[in-house]
């Protein structure tokens, strides 16, 4: 989509005449009745737009001709001569074999406002007159490519080939930018996609922009290679990344940048590597070799110092896409020690979960529990050292309402959850731990009753022949359920004053039927009853 740039004034009045006699002097294109596509914008209008992309010195070039076969092809050495014949011309285009006279149009009026604030930090120089007429023609292009059938027709067009030769002779960041852009907009489509790879030498001087420094040319080239990760035609993006100074200069990049939309788009591109089918095989090996994987703490750690000070909402997307990175990488057998092994990763990882006022940040954190998840199932050593930090259970049990949606995250949650209360053995703990387990627990009741009621009825009313996760699921929900009904428990019969304040007492008691409730519904085995009997005995049979 086409961010808009403000032009600046021109200073010179003849320049000023000479572009409103640019923009007035062509008659209107044909109706688009004669055209057989369906679309509220006349064909003939996006053809004599096409034709005010070409270059001047192919625009102006006396021997260019009509070609109305338009499955040809330029190669990336051809000159910009050679490349005209296969232009579309301002005064004939093919479709569907009616010969349509299609004059050159300027009467503008923007399409569907689907343009994106431009990416601040990076000013282009103020534009010629002549210049600036392409940026209005390229923006209205550029909206128009987002519709699948706009941008079939401009494909058909060889607005492909004038993109080329645009990328190939302009000096212009301006025009460049503009130029993925409506790259970047055709490849959201799958036709016009496969058409971009196919068209000989465009693939090539796309990665040449990687290596010129505008903030706005490269986020629009990073979205143009994230959307072709995405998209049917990976393979022939996969192996143009392949080159190791590739790779390293949009890691480069990713590590140096100042700005956050940069910065995002960066992180998305590396993101579509490592979540690829069959694509992280390919390029994963080079990442990590490079670095991937200490960058991205890095990246973590500056992320999580600037929620510290003055949170920033522009920059929660980058903290998210980072930690999404990371958990692609805790889940790659090959990598996952990687991280598991990473200490400074994982006290990032434990501040984040003990994080107030979470709401802001939600997404990373539910993030930061699928991760918390993924390294204890690597590393379960870790879980004794986390069962013993209160703050950190604290946060965790936080995170319940943040996960009732995501069931892969919520299932998460509750894995973290039994396999840290597995290695509190209640009769061993102190009264004063003991103390601090309740009462982590009677705080955060509401979220684990809620995140209990909410999802009894469908848990409970599976059938018979359940899926394996369903099934893992459930007997996490027991193990977690039963090892709290003992804790409690253990709490109860203590007959340490400190340990059984009357606050707590009370409270407890609602704890233990609001699980026990949950308990019977899901026909809990003799183990947790004999917790159950345990406890109302604790209690002195009350109900």
């Amino acid at each position: 989509m086409a961010p808009e740039r403000p032009i600046e004034e021109m200073g010179e009045e003849e320049d000023e005449e000479e572009a409103e006699e640019a923009l007035t002097s062509h008659p209107s294109a044909p109706s688009s009745e004669l055209f057989d596509i369906s679309t509220t914008v006349d064909p003939g209008y996006i053809i004599s737009l096409i034709r005010k992309l070409l270059p001047h010195d192919v625009r102006d070039n006396p021997f260019s001709s009509v070609v109305n076969d338009h499955n040809g092809s330029i190669g990336s050495d051809a000159s910009t001569e050679e490349c005209a014949a296969g232009f579309p011309r301002a005064g004939a285009v093919n479709i569907n074999n009616n010969e349509v006279e299609a004059m050159d149009t300027m009467d503008v009026l923007h399409g569907p406002n689907e343009r994106e604030d431009s990416f601040h930090g990076s000013e282009h120089p103020r534009a010629s007159v002549r210049e600036a007429a392409w940026e209005d023609y390229g923006c209205i292009l550029w909206d128009l490519a987002a519709n699948r059938t706009h941008a079939e027709f401009m494909v058909e067009n060889l607005i492909l080939e004038v993109l080329l030769a645009t990328l190939t002779v302009s000096k212009s960041a301006r025009i460049k930018e503009i130029s993925l852009g409506i790259l970047a907009n055709l490849a959201c489509h799958e036709v016009p996609q496969a058409h971009l790879v196919s068209t000989k030498g465009l693939v090539e001087i796309v990665f040449d922009q990687l290596f010129i420094d505008d903030i706005p040319c490269l986020s629009e080239t990073f979205w143009l290679l994230t959307l072709g990760l995405q998209g049917s035609e990976f393979a022939t993006w996969t192996e143009a990344l392949q080159p190791e100074p590739v790779l390293g200069r949009i890691l480069w990049i990713t590590e140096n940048t100042l700005n956050a939309q940069l910065l995002e788009k960066s992180l998305e591109l590396l993101l579509a590597m490592l979540e690829g089918k069959k694509i992280d095989q390919i390029l994963l090996p080079s990442l990590v070799n490079l670095g991937l994987p200490s960058l991205l703490v890095n990246l973590l750690a500056t992320e999580m110092d600037n929620l510290a000070g003055e949170r920033m909402p522009e920059r929660f997307p980058v903290l998210d896409l980072i930690l999404r990175a990371i958990e692609a990488l805790s889940v790659n057998d090959n990598y996952s020690q990687l991280i598991s092994s990473n200490e400074e990763l994982l006290r990032l990882v434990y501040n984040l979960v003990k994080l107030p006022d979470k709401v802001e940040v939600a997404s990373s954190c539910v993030s930061s529990v699928v991760l918390i998840s993924n390294i204890l199932t690597d590393a379960p050593g870790l879980a004794l050292a986390m069962s013993h930090d209160f703050p950190f259970l604290q946060g965790l049990l936080e995170n319940f309402p943040l996960v009732s949606d995501d069931s892969e995250a919520r299932s998460a949650l509750w894995s973290v959850l039994a396999r840290l209360l597995v290695q509190v053995e209640e009769h061993d703990v102190s009264p004063s731990n003991l103390h601090k387990y309740v009462e982590v627990l009677v705080k955060n009741l509401n979220f684990i009753e809620e995140d209990l009621i909410d999802h009894q009825v469908e848990e409970s009313s599976e059938d018979f022949f359940k899926s394996s996760s369903t099934s893992a699921m459930e007997s996490t929900v027991r193990t977690t359920l039963n090892k709290l009904v003992c804790i409690l428990n253990r709490w109860t019969a203590a007959t340490d004053d400190f340990s059984r304040e009357h606050h707590l007492d009370h409270l407890c008691s609602r704890v233990f039927y609001v699980l026990f409730g949950v308990l019977t519904a899901l026909d809990k085995t003799a183990g947790v009853g004999n917790c159950v009997r345990m406890f109302q005995r604790g209690q002195g049979g009350s109900g």
